[in-house]
């Protein structure tokens, strides 16, 4: 477990705590100040109920997980539920973080960039590959608005791996979840936008690598629309955690 003391004292909310992710935070903010939530009592579709919720709390960060992500195809069938959580609820937490001057961090994904070339830098053009991403995007945009915050660019994936199948002739820069967790402390007083993820390699080659069990393969062309190469750029991610030699081996 990795710990700084930058945030000794200070008071964290984490929305999404249901999510795969918040089972990692738990145990890796433990030494901290946290408050995990659920839409049961904030809930990010609503505004006075939120307010509400942390009124005498002094939050000083807000993590915000919390969305719709999966599966990706409900972006497609659904974009209500998509809008409404991952554009309209990203405003709200927005709109609540500047009232209170909470420092926001809000969880996005590589999945803006083009996802053609690979190696995307933060400051490269956008130009989201699906309706999913089309949403974080969205957030992103009501996040930029406020200056006191930090946007993370995830290339995230389930530890472990969780399908049996990946896709053949395809490239990303996957970090484990776990892996994360683990580092998030270290990034949350930072500001602006950052890459997340571990080292450009094939799809494939990471799944077989990081699993127990045998996994089969799927040719790229079967699969419509799949990214061919949306590795990220992680140069300023690495000069951030330099210094932290358990934290590099978590990435590189």
């Amino acid at each position: 477990m990795v710990y700084t003391s930058r945030l000794n004292n200070k008071k964290i909310l984490i929305t999404g705590k249901t999510s795969r992710f918040c089972k990692f935070l738990f145990e890796d903010l433990k030494n901290y100040k946290t408050i995990f939530t659920d839409k049961k009592n904030f809930n990010i579709l609503k505004f006075s109920k939120m307010e509400k919720f942390i009124k005498n709390k002094k939050i000083d960060y807000l993590i915000h997980i919390a969305g719709l992500s999966r599966p990706m195809a409900v972006h497609d069938k659904n974009i209500n539920s998509s809008i409404d959580l991952n554009i309209l609820g990203t405003a709200n937490v927005v709109k609540l973080c500047e009232k209170y001057n909470i420092k926001l961090i809000y969880f996005s994904t590589n999945y803006v960039y083009p996802c053609k070339k690979g190696s995307y830098k933060e400051t490269d053009p956008l130009l989201p590959i699906n309706n999913y991403a089309w949403s974080k995007l969205g957030g992103e945009c009501a996040v930029q608005m406020y200056k006191n915050s930090l946007i993370l660019r995830l290339c995230m994936t389930d530890y472990p791996f969780v399908h049996k199948k990946a896709v053949k002739g395809a490239k990303s820069s996957f970090i484990f979840n776990k892996s994360v967790s683990k580092i998030l402390p270290y990034l949350i007083n930072e500001l602006g936008v950052i890459n997340v993820g571990g080292k450009s390699r094939d799809i494939l080659s990471f799944a077989q690598k990081n699993s127990d069990a045998k996994i089969g393969s799927i040719s790229i062309k079967k699969v419509k629309n799949f990214p061919k190469n949306s590795s990220i750029n992680i140069s300023k991610l690495k000069k951030i955690l330099s210094k932290k030699k358990k934290l590099k081996e978590l990435i590189f």
